[in-house]
């Protein structure tokens, strides 16, 4: 049976959440008969807090953490990470919550300071991205009661809070948009083979590939870096049937292949189209301009952090998603040949 939340409440009582977590927590804020009632539809729920929460309520470090496996190259160059990062620090401000930022280099490293800031409660909790195969996050937060807010995963999470997100509206669209000019030899630069998503987003293209005669994919390892992006193109363009268009996972690839066009032998987008699976700045200054989905990437981050508060708060939340992406078609994708 699904647990109850302070939104199944809300909806009972008919008042805000706020009010209801108001109520539960002992706050002012709401009226004595408002709280009796409340007080009165959470016992016939069965709603209960969870002992992560209670053992906040008392002692917070008015602090929650986020851990990146990440090399500093990789961070620094990589848009999406200082959007995310401007996302949570905007919300968690409002409430007067800080964000502590570690980077490391491996999983252990990465376990080891998840134990170290519960033990020190240096967090009331935690947002974790870059979902991996064979995650040992998941279980290693739940055992320690760790308050967790996972960031774009595509299925829930047990006793966490999961921000969901769908590869196969985009993957259809990529592939309606660069089928729609012509072509049929589609690459795709991925990012390491490693993380959840990089395997869903090939499984979703290709699914979005059979919706269209004659379209075939072919598929490079990449690392999110310029280096890596230029790698995995080089490798693609030197098959036989080399690709007309080459799908990227994230805009520094992208654009690195656009502006290294004349080391790679090639012109963008008369012998290949470039498209983008994140967009950014560097999409748009680029020439050619290169073509990418756009989407909320710090209003997504501001709503991760606002579920972690929530979690913290009363011990329950429910999953929400990601913002939808659009695609922006922009001068680096065309027609083979034109």
């Amino acid at each position: 049976m699904k647990r109850p939340t302070i939104i199944d409440i809300a909806r009972e009582v008919g008042v805000s959440k706020a009010a209801v977590s108001y109520a539960l927590n002992g706050r002012g804020g709401v009226s004595p008969q408002t709280r009796e009632r409340i007080l009165e539809v959470a016992a016939e729920l069965g709603w209960r807090a969870s002992s992560a929460a209670r053992a906040l309520s008392s002692d917070r470090a008015a602090s929650v953490g986020m851990v990146l496996a990440r090399s500093p190259e990789a961070l620094h160059t990589e848009p999406f990470f200082m959007r995310m990062v401007a996302g949570l620090e905007q919300a968690l401000s409002e409430h007067g919550v800080s964000l502590q930022l570690a980077l490391v280099a491996d999983t252990a490293t990465e376990l080891a300071t998840y134990q170290r800031w519960w033990a020190e409660r240096r967090v009331d909790g935690v947002v974790v991205t870059d979902l991996r195969a064979s995650d040992p996050r998941p279980r290693l937060l739940r055992e320690l009661g760790t308050p967790t807010v996972f960031f774009g995963t595509a299925e829930a999470t047990p006793d966490s809070s999961v921000l969901l997100v769908n590869e196969n509206d985009a993957a259809r669209t990529a592939l309606a948009h660069l089928a729609g000019l012509g072509h049929r030899r589609i690459g795709h630069v991925q990012g390491p083979r490693s993380l959840q998503h990089t395997v869903r987003r090939e499984e979703a293209l290709r699914a979005a590939a059979r919706e269209h005669d004659g379209v075939v994919l072919s598929r490079a390892p990449g690392d999110y870096t310029e280096e890596g992006g230029m790698r995995a193109t080089r490798r693609l363009l030197a098959a036989r049937d080399r690709p007309t268009a080459i799908v990227y996972d994230n805009d520094v690839m992208a654009v690195a292949a656009v502006a290294g066009a004349d080391d790679l032998g090639i012109e963008v987008p008369a012998q290949l189209s470039v498209l983008a699976w994140d967009d950014s700045m560097l999409c748009r200054i680029v020439r050619p301009a290169v073509t990418a989905f756009a989407h909320g990437v710090a209003e997504d981050a501001a709503t991760a952090a606002r579920m972690l508060l929530e979690l913290v708060e009363t011990g329950a939340v429910e999953a929400r998603e990601l913002s939808s992406r659009r695609l922006v078609p922009r001068a680096s994708t065309a027609r083979p040949g034109s």
